[in-house]
């Protein structure tokens, strides 16, 4: 299946032309000409990688791109800046840009660029996120504040950072050991058993069906693993 490919950019004709370039090479092929379009797009279709220019209406691609990662987006994002935006490239890739390009490029760097970080990413873990949504929950990691459905939840110190830890690896299987070391950096006293304990806190507090997770899956013999 080819990589879906999303071009963020203002310029008519450089969006003609990539999107007949990455095309041609097989890429499917979205564009938006503004920064919230741009961020719209990314955040409710599937996308492997997306092209954003640093300057665009609306909203900025560094805005863009700082969103998408607080939503908790592993999207690959490649930056597309002028020659002397050396600031913006340093705040891009701050801000969770995978790679950038300066204007004006050749193709087949960019082509090539393209593949490296597709690549890259695949094998990469996901980057951990400040803020994240899942169903009806609304988290802030900085804060500490917890919403489910616009009501606030309290989750204790431990349990929020459990659930980030899972967060940070959504879609890996995360085994009790792991989380012993991460989470409790094997605090005396601490067990396997007390991990589950506080997985069943997490699922009463935020799933709708404890009994049965949507998002706090367990992997039976090995630990946990959190799906969106």
């Amino acid at each position: 299946m080819s990589a879906r490919i999303l071009l963020v950019e203002d310029e008519p004709g450089l969006v003609m032309t990539l999107t007949d370039l990455l095309s041609a090479e097989g890429y499917e092929v979205e564009s938006a000409t503004d920064g919230p379009s741009g961020l719209s797009k990314a955040t409710h279709e599937a996308f492997d990688l997306i092209l954003l220019d640093v300057m665009l209406p609306g909203k900025s691609g560094l805005e863009v791109c700082r969103d998408l990662r607080q939503q908790g987006k592993d999207v690959a994002v490649l930056m597309l800046t002028a020659k002397t935006q050396l600031y913006d490239r340093v705040v891009g890739l701050k801000l969770g840009a995978d790679d950038y390009l300066t204007k004006p490029f050749e193709p087949p760097e960019l082509l090539a660029r393209i593949e490296a970080l597709l690549r890259r990413v695949k094998r990469d873990k996901l980057m951990p996120v400040a803020r994240y949504e899942f169903g009806d929950v609304q988290i802030d990691f900085a804060s500490g504040e917890v919403l489910k459905k616009g009501q606030a939840v309290n989750l204790a110190a431990k349990e929020l950072e459990l659930l980030r830890y899972l967060i940070d690896h959504r879609g890996k299987v995360v085994s009790r050991e792991e989380l012993l070391e991460a989470v409790w950096e094997y605090q005396p006293g601490v067990s396997s058993r007390t991990i589950d304990v506080h997985v069943a806190w997490v699922r009463q507090k935020l799933e709708d069906n404890p009994q049965s997770p949507r998002h706090l899956h367990t992997v039976r013999g090995v630990g946990y693993r959190f799906s969106a």
